[in-house]
């Protein structure tokens, strides 16, 4: 399987490249500039951000149209609220472990306990999750850590550091959505 990771000056993008290697999947790394036209895989995921989600991600959003399996991670979640009519906002921030309750299991937390320690690193949180989504993770700092539509996916967390508990299996999950 072919997966994009789409680089929106994350800190740990390289670091989400090797977890989705480990997994046996074709990783590239494009910045968030690359042509629509020049995406070409099996599923994509929006990495995490410095900047904030409201003073605009390159073409990400050109990225939500395409039929393929997407995973936000930290900002990548802001991309997806904010491109479909969601709201982001800053919030009070959160950097560290935290624990979050598994709301609904859905494919990405198929398997896993109902609450785990994740991983969070992040100023802005989605404060009104769009219209048709689900919630699937909260937690009792940020009411959002993990939203849902099709096969649209969003974690306020980063499954891709290994302080994040069962963040292999998170990703492990995410590409067996891949059709």
């Amino acid at each position: 399987m072919d997966v994009i990771v789409i680089d929106n000056g994350g800190q740990w993008t390289h670091l989400e490249r090797r977890a989705l290697r480990e997994l046996g999947a074709s990783v590239r790394i494009l910045p968030n500039t690359t042509e629509v036209e020049s995406i070409e895989c099996d599923a994509l995921i929006l990495s995490g951000g410095r900047g904030s989600v409201n003073q605009g991600c390159g073409l990400c959003d050109e990225y939500l149209k395409l039929d393929i399996p997407v995973l936000g991670i930290c900002m990548g979640l802001h991309i997806i609220a904010k491109h479909f009519g969601g709201t982001v906002k800053r919030g009070k921030g959160e950097y560290g472990r935290t624990s979050i309750r598994i709301i609904e299991s859905d494919d990405l937390f198929n398997g896993l306990p109902g609450s785990i320690e994740v991983w969070e690193s992040h100023s802005e949180e989605v404060t009104a999750i769009p219209e048709n989504f689900s919630l699937l993770a909260s937690s009792d700092g940020c009411e959002v850590q993990a939203i849902r539509f099709k096969n649209i996916y969003g974690v306020q967390f980063h499954p891709e550091v290994r302080e994040t508990q069962y963040g292999k299996e998170i990703l492990k999950n995410f590409l067996g959505t891949i059709k």
